[in-house]
Parts: C-alpha cells; structure tokens; sequence
C-alpha cells in the first residue's frame, strides 16, 4: 500500500497543481496522502521530516533566489534589459531575426537575470521583429525557449541559474563543473535548437503560411492566477511584481547596460576559481556553523557574492534611471518569496515520501538502470522534474533522497563529482518543459500563444535538443571522465 499512496499522492499534487491550485497546500497534503498510505505518523512526518526538509532548503538556497530576484527587477526597471534587446535588434536585423532574440536571451540569463522578467521583454521585441521578418509567429515562444531556458540554465559553466547552484552543497562542486562538458553540451543545444527553428521558418514559407496574429499581453499574463501558481514552482521570480516599482524611461548605453552581466560572470568566476579555494574557512566546522565545510557552501556564497557585487554595480551606475529605487528593490525582493517557498514545499513532499519504507522500492529501481550510475542519475532527475514541473524541485528531491548513495557510487567507479554536477542539472532540464511547466504556460500566455500553435516546437529545442546533449556528456564522460 505504501508504493501505491505514493503513486495517488504524486498524481493528485500534479493534477492540482496543473489546474491552478497553489503548491504551499498541495505539497503537504499530498505529503501526508502518501504517510497516511504507509501508516506513518501524519503530524511527524508534517513537522519534522516536510518543515525539516523544506526549512533547509531555504537556509541553503534563499540568498540565491532573493538575490537573484532582486538583480532581475532591477535590470528590467533601469532599462538595461531593455537595451540589451534592442542592441541585438539593431545589430542582427530581421534578416536574422530568430539569432537576435535566441542571443538576447541567452546573454541576460546566463548574466543572471530572472528568467520571467527576460520573457517579459523579450517577447514584444520578439513580435515586432518576427512580423518585420514576416516569420509565423507561433515560433517566437520556442526562439525565446532556446535562448532563456536550455543551455544558459543548466549546461554553460558558471551559469547563476538556480538549477546549477542546487547541486553544489550535495557534491561539494563549483557553478564552473564539468567546464568543457558544458560548453560541448551547450553548443549541441544552440546548433541544434537553431537548426530546427530554421528548417521551421524555411518551411512555413514554402508552404505559404500567415504570420498570424497572437498578441503579446504582459499584463494579461502578469494578472492571471493560474499563470502565477504554475509559474512560481517553476522559476524564481513572481511575475505578480514586474509592473511594481517604477521602469525608467531611458536606457543606459549598451556598455553599462552589459557591465552587470560582466560582473556576474567575472565575480562567479573569481569567487570559485581563486578566492574561495585560498580561503580558510576550518572554522566552519565548529557547531555555531551547523558544522559544515567549504565545500558545502562554497558554490552558493560564489554565486551570491557575484550577484551581490552586480546589484551594487548596477545601482552606483544607474542612480539616475532608478528614481524608484526603494519601490523597485521591494518589488525584487517580494517576487523571490513565492517561488522560494512553493519550490521548499516540492522538496518537502519529496523528502516526505523519500522517509517512507516504500520509497527502498523505487530507490532499488533508480539504481538497477542499465548503463551506470551517469544514466540512472540522468533518468531520475528526469522523472522527478517532469511529474513536479520544475527543474528546481525535482533536482532537489532527487539529490535529497539520492545524493549521497550517488557519491558513493562515484568513488566506487572513479567519477568526478563534477560530472555528476553537470549531468543532474541537464537531466533536470529536459523533461521539466513538459505541457503543464509553469515556464512553458507562462511564455505561452505572455506571447498569446496555444500549445496547439507552439508546443510543438517548443519540444523540440528545449527536450530534444537537451537530451541529445544529454547523451553526449554522459558518453564523453564515460570515456574521458570530467572535463
């Protein structure tokens, strides 16, 4: 009975949670469903193992998802974002219209910019661009897709994205894992994704097909309840909040705009590669600490501390296109709260029905998959992010109830913890865009879009896409180990 709870419990958070429902109820209910089938206490399992499970969660990743927020709102209000998109625009033109909004988004998110904020800006520079190149306007979400949600978040090494900073305390890793892995896997999702959107142009063409006529309604977007309950288990930032603060009507020039997202990528890269390894930190050990070590924090303080040093930046050199600025830093820091919170309650569930005797059956079964622990470690952060619809979540869960066993798989077959960092964070991007993905409803809604229209394609560049890059690193990992 209790594998069967399990089984009921997962599919009714999904189903809910598809329709709308707010994740906070879902997960502990669902949680208590499956400790109600094992015959578990249900108010233990409520405070100890789901509060415990989510609680640490939050000491452990909270600064990232504020910090992150924060940063986001106020490129978008300062106009930086903005400038950036238009700066691609005019070098690329509609000729190359897909390439410009594909660039644009992969250079504000890889720089750390929240993901729906760049989905915000984007998609009317998409539109506007699309009707010019008279391309079908039903690829705008996939062209957005490819340059904000597939390699700049899980595969490009010292990415700030959320998804590559869960791994680290669980494999004592750097954002910087696996660096020429990520760079090989990331060129397979750009090359590929780009292909497909090209050979689906060339084909709406031939055939004759109208641009159409979707509208892209931010606001209609921003107020829809549905859109925000799927959105914030999905993402970092709370799309309730991007029309709070106050946006400059000016953009800076293109070269502050970019010095944030600099900043970003240099601290990030100082912070792992220099500082942090010369710094002492035994003091870590003593309880006051939670008797921790370097190598548990350390990614989260490097990616918080680049974060930390591009919000500073951005603010000395934008004083004047920031007239708002308490407005808009309330604005940053409200939208970090939900999708903290909502995406703590996924990894309470998880660790809800990890802590249950049935849970040995499904662990047994991860681990009997054929091809070695890169592979079974691929299919279960697959698994867990699809059903969850979240990178996020169903990567956390996974390491929770499987990190440690996967360690000491690693050094049992001589595995470099981080090829395991990589090979968990694109396997939790791959399948997390399936139909019911807040991110995937979100941009839909934002582009005035239908799954009908624009899925399709969609799935392409971000699923199949990543999972060709999937397969590579796991076999050139294989091969050659980490690199």
């Amino acid at each position: 009975m209790g594998l069967v709870g399990i089984l009921i419990a997962l599919g009714l958070l999904v189903w809910f949670a598809f329709r709308g429902w707010s994740v906070l109820l879902l997960a502990p209910a669902a949680a208590l469903i499956a400790a109600a089938f094992a015959r578990e206490p249900l108010l233990a399992h409520w405070t100890q193992t789901f509060m415990g499970s989510a609680a640490q969660f939050l000491a452990q990743f909270f600064p990232i998802f504020l910090l992150g927020a924060l940063f986001g709102k106020l490129m978008e209000d300062s106009g930086s974002v903005a400038a950036i998109s238009n700066f691609m625009t005019e070098r690329l033109g509609e000729k190359r219209a897909i390439l410009a909004v594909v660039l644009a988004g992969a250079i504000v998110t890889y720089g750390g910019v929240s993901l729906f904020v760049a989905f915000f800006v984007l998609a009317p520079m998409a539109r506007a661009l699309f009707r010019a190149a008279a391309i079908p306007l039903r690829l705008m979400p996939a062209a957005i897709v490819l340059g904000t949600s597939t390699f700049t978040m899980s595969a490009l090494p010292g990415t700030p994205a959320i998804q590559n900073a869960i791994p680290m305390p669980f494999f004592g890793t750097t954002p910087f894992a696996a660096p020429g892995l990520g760079i090989i896997a990331s060129a397979i999702m750009l090359g590929f994704g780009l292909w497909w959107l090209s050979r689906a142009e060339n084909a709406a063409r031939v055939a004759g097909e109208s641009i159409g006529d979707s509208i892209v309604n931010v606001d209609a977007a921003v107020d829809d309840e549905l859109v925000r309950e799927l959105a914030t288990t999905a993402r970092e930032f709370d799309p309730a909040e991007i029309h709070r603060g106050h946006r400059s009507r000016t953009s800076p020039p293109i070269a502050l705009a970019a010095l944030p997202l600099i900043v970003v990528v240099g601290v990030n890269f100082l912070m792992s590669m220099f500082v942090l390894p010369r710094f002492n930190a035994d003091f870590l050990a003593e309880p006051r600490w939670g008797s921790t070590s370097l190598s548990a924090v350390g990614g989260v303080w490097s990616v918080a501390a680049a974060l930390f040093a591009a919000i500073v930046t951005l603010i000395i050199i934008n004083q004047r296109r920031l007239p708002a600025l308490r407005e808009s830093m309330d604005a940053g820091a409200n939208a970090s709260v939900l999708p903290a919170f909502s995406v703590a309650s996924l990894v309470g569930f998880g660790a809800v029905v990890a802590a249950l005797p049935a849970f040995a059956m499904v662990r047994d079964w991860v681990l009997s998959i054929g091809g070695g622990p890169l592979v079974s470690l691929a299919v279960a952060t697959n698994i867990l992010s699809a059903l969850t619809g979240s990178a996020s979540g169903g990567l956390t869960i996974a390491l929770d109830a499987l990190g440690p066993t996967y360690m000491n798989l690693a050094a049992q077959h001589g595995i470099d913890p981080a090829l395991l960092h990589r090979v968990a964070v694109i396997g939790s991007g791959t399948l997390d865009s399936l139909p019911h993905n807040g991110a995937v409803v979100s941009l839909l809604a934002v582009c005035g879009s239908t799954h009908r229209e624009s899925y399709f394609d969609i799935v392409m560049v971000a699923i199949v896409g990543a999972i060709i890059a999937l397969v590579a690193v796991i076999v050139l990992g294989s091969i050659f180990g980490s690199f």
